[in-house]
């Protein structure tokens, strides 16, 4: 099961540092973390994905995230309506028979050409996880020279969305 839990925090050293611990101690393996400024200044917004057998670790690490210093609010979003999205540049070996090929190819995805050379092209292309794992699948038989990936940093859907904080909260 895919889980996705996204955390409001004090944007202060070593807070990455102590939730990526809290994972690691129990042996949580994190597929992906962003992690950046919020609207509201002095508090970033965490997106942490993982793998888990059950919902019972996805509650467990929410609570334990719950007792953290700096962590403000946490929110597990895997079973609400999220919007998600992630960021991949792609650098692909092209040459002068295959390059068109490869243009035609990506079009669908919307993918952009962000460098082209002589021997490779880069592709930034954003959109959910599995568009995105689709897209680096269908360009892999000509060659990957590099890959970056963001990860997923979500949101859920529309009346859904709170606010990043309680209403009780306020910055000393």
């Amino acid at each position: 099961m895919r889980g996705i839990i996204t955390l409001t925090v004090m944007n202060r050293p070593g807070v990455l540092n102590r939730i990526t611990n809290l994972f690691s101690k129990r042996n949580y393996n994190i597929e992906s973390i962003t992690v950046g400024h919020s609207e509201q200044e002095d508090i970033s917004r965490m997106t942490v994905v993982v793998n888990v057998d059950d919902e019972r670790v996805l509650e467990q690490m929410t609570k334990q995230l719950n007792k953290q210093i700096d962590v403000i609010k946490v929110t597990e979003l895997s079973n609400q309506s999220i919007v998600s999205r992630e960021l991949a540049l792609v650098k692909v070996v092209v040459t002068p028979q295959n390059r068109s090929e490869i243009y035609a190819l990506v079009e669908p995805f919307r993918a952009s050409v962000i460098d082209v050379s002589k021997d490779s092209v880069v592709f930034q292309i954003t959109g959910e996880s599995d568009k995105v794992e689709a897209f680096v699948e269908l360009v892999r038989p000509y060659g990957i020279k590099e890959l970056a990936r963001t990860g997923t940093t979500a949101f859920p859907r529309g009346t859904q969305k709170t606010s990043a904080l309680p209403s009780n909260f306020s910055i000393v």
